[in-house]
């Protein structure tokens, strides 16, 4: 809920703050929670693997009682781009989480598992829905003193109520950074940026998607944005289980396939609303199920640094949300439409399948035997 806090209430907060900014400056204000979110993936993985998931876990939930009592209050531009950069440190507790979960299951359960964890980001469903309307009700300080609340509360359920995780007290930044040499760390990082980065990107942007394209209000367009955040989420597990059950690879080359399709269509059709949404539903199942299967496969990297693994792989995928609303932000000041950057997205799907196809399914090598 609080990584994506900023999407929903964008407008909100610039008139409130009496900030104007250009389309190219609002996507890059949205993006960069994003960014440090990804970015500190790695290290948090890593300290997560060392320290264990709780204590770290405790720790991130304090700090963002910050950047969420600053967000109402700034100004300027520029300390609008401070608080949301601080923002986006609660995007590093999906590894945390990873990390601290995977010590509790054995191997041939943590694709669903794994999956389950990642339901987390139903958080941004929430967000898309609800806030547009505390808002309209309540103000806009009532919806983030509301997040205030829920930090303190679940610090405090993860104090006398969360068991403590495993811990690998010989973990270091040096032997952590050591699964940056397999190829494996770097594959999935890169599958999951398309995956994981379309979601995250068309989460975020949705909203902007509807209210420029179709002239929704922002209400509406934060119902379709917290659909679509369902619908990435729930069927994550979905991906995960059935990785369980048949070869990964298999799976994933099948959902790149069908998100280059769809990514085509929606370029092709992009203002006729009907097509629009029912293709942004599609995607929303694809990217989820393709993430639970990438994820699957995420612990057999490197048993021992599964938190570092997380951490990389995690954090491509959060600059993979991170790149295109800046890249569709130019394009669309450029060209004044979304379409080339659309297409963007088929052909890097592409690349990701011929990838997969080369090295995981054509190929000998394997990363879950």
């Amino acid at each position: 809920m609080v990584w994506l806090s900023l999407s929903p209430l964008v407008g909100v907060i610039l008139t409130h703050d009496g900030i104007v900014l250009s389309e190219f400056q609002r996507t890059f204000l949205l993006a960069t929670p994003i960014l440090l979110g990804s970015i500190m993936r790695v290290p948090m993985g890593i300290l997560s693997d060392k320290y264990g998931g709780k204590r770290i876990y405790i720790i991130l939930m304090l700090f963002l009682i910050i950047p969420v009592l600053m967000i109402p209050r700034v100004g300027s531009f520029g300390m609008m781009m401070f608080a949301a950069l601080l923002l986006g440190m609660s995007g590093t507790s999906f590894a945390i989480g990873i990390s601290y979960v995977t010590g509790f299951f054995p191997p041939e359960k943590q694709g669903l598992v794994l999956g389950i964890a990642g339901v987390g980001n139903i958080g941004t469903a929430f967000s898309s829905f609800f806030f547009p309307r505390i808002e309209k009700s309540m103000g806009l300080n009532s919806v983030f003193y509301l997040l205030i609340v829920l930090l303190i509360i679940f610090v405090i359920l993860m104090i006398f109520i969360a068991p403590e995780s495993k811990k690998n007290e010989n973990a270091s930044m040096g032997k952590s950074l050591a699964v940056a040499k397999e190829k494996d760390t770097w594959y999935l990082a890169l599958f999951y940026f398309l995956t994981f980065g379309l979601f995250m990107a068309m989460t975020n942007l949705l909203s902007t998607f509807m209210v420029n394209l179709f002239n929704s209000n922002l209400v509406d367009a934060g119902l379709w944005a917290a659909i679509f955040a369902v619908l990435g989420t729930l069927t994550r597990p979905v991906g995960g289980y059935f990785s369980d059950k048949i070869r990964p690879m298999t799976l994933l080359k099948y959902d790149f396939i069908a998100i280059t399709i769809v990514a085509v269509i929606l370029g092709i059709f992009l203002h006729t609303k009907g097509i629009f949404l029912t293709i942004m539903v599609l995607i929303g199942i694809l990217v989820g199920i393709g993430n639970g299967i990438i994820f699957k496969m995420v612990p057999f990297v490197s048993d021992s640094n599964t938190g570092a693994v997380t951490g990389f792989v995690g954090a491509m995928g959060g600059l993979g949300g991170y790149f295109p609303p800046i890249i569709l932000g130019v394009i669309k000041q450029a060209t004044g439409g979304y379409q080339l950057g659309i297409y963007l997205i088929a052909v890097f799907a592409i690349i990701c399948l011929v990838l997969l196809q080369k090295v995981y399914i054509s190929g000998s090598h394997k990363i879950v035997k």
